[in-house]
This record gives structure tokens, sequence and C-alpha cells, in this order.
């Protein structure tokens, strides 16, 4: 039996990241080369391809201890700075955009 990951048709048009929520704080995590997690969006492994794509979400999805929710996100780079590719990911960059209520 193929995997849903497997049969996912991945298009990517420009370098993208691999993100998701952490999953004791609910908080925006990008996926490192070094197959972990970081808050941090330039410290996120990039990739160009829809097969290195492919890889690195498939490789995200079997941490569902430490993130869940990872999908492919678009990103930018500008003289040499990792930014967010669409509005949907400058939004989750920036965190909460409600203000929580007090415990």
């Amino acid at each position: 039996m193929t995997s849903p990951l497997e049969q996912k048709k991945i298009r990517i048009t420009g370098p993208s990241v691999v993100t998701a929520n952490r999953t004791w704080d609910g908080v925006v995590v990008y996926r490192t080369a070094q197959q972990g997690w970081s808050t941090a969006l330039p410290d996120a492994a990039i990739v160009s391809t829809s097969d290195d794509a492919r890889a690195l979400l498939a490789e995200s999805a079997a941490d569902d201890v430490g993130a869940v929710g990872a999908y492919i996100a678009p990103v930018e780079l500008k003289g040499g700075v990792v930014k967010p590719g669409n509005l949907r990911e400058h939004i989750r960059s920036k965190g909460l955009t409600i203000d929580l209520l007090p415990a």
C-alpha cells in the first residue's frame, strides 16, 4: 500500500520549507537540516525541488511527537535573508493574532 505522502503530488515553484506547530504549546516551528525543529525561520532547511520537499515532509510527518500538521510553505530569499513567501506564512511567523485571556 502506498502512503498518503507518496500519493500527494507536490509542486513547488521556488524555495520552500516545512512548517508545523509544536505539540506542547502550538508555536509555529520549522524543520531544520539537522532533523529537528526551530522557531526561527532562518534555521529552516530550504528545498527547491518537489522530490526534496516530499522527502523533508515525510521525515517531518514521522516526528509527530515534536510537531503536528507539517506542510510545505513557500519562502523568499532576499539578499541572503529568508522571509515568509505568502500572507498566511507571514501572519503565522508573527505569532498569536489575539490577546490571550488571563489564566
